[in-house]
């Protein structure tokens, strides 16, 4: 029963932390990108009609935490040990499918989460240190 409950919250945590990792992205990367590739016009149209984004933007470092943490428990979730599927082969097919997705799902939520983060933090500091 409570083997039933963790994995059942490691598929919640899963989702969680794919959603949290794209609002990384949303308030970090993407205005990044934009002004990176001349569409600088484009951002300002973005950032005064949808202006949760300038929040964001400002509370970056309490962004990454929060969403840095739920992809740590997500994973710990995920690949914790003595984490088995059941035994009935209906439900271990069922159950080892979903392991499968969540644990692709995870991996693209990092990578969001990794995307965004360097172009939050370090874009601009390498970008300053190879002009030099």
């Amino acid at each position: 029963m409570f083997a039933n409950q963790l994995d059942a919250n490691a598929n919640r945590m899963t989702w969680l932390a794919l959603f949290t990792t794209m609002g990384t992205l949303v308030c970090c990367a993407l205005p990044i990108t934009l002004v990176a590739l001349g569409m600088g016009a484009t951002m300002a149209s973005l950032a005064s009609n949808v202006p949760f984004l300038v929040t964001l933007s400002q509370h970056k470092i309490l962004v990454f935490a929060i969403s840095g943490g739920l992809l740590a428990l997500s994973g710990w979730l995920l690949y914790r040990a003595g984490r088995a599927c059941p035994t009935d082969p209906e439900l271990a097919a069922l159950c080892n499918k979903t392991q499968k997705w969540n644990r692709r799902i995870y991996g693209s939520s990092v990578g969001l989460w990794g995307i965004g983060f360097f172009a939050a933090f370090l874009a601009l500091p390498l970008q300053i240190w190879f002009e030099e």
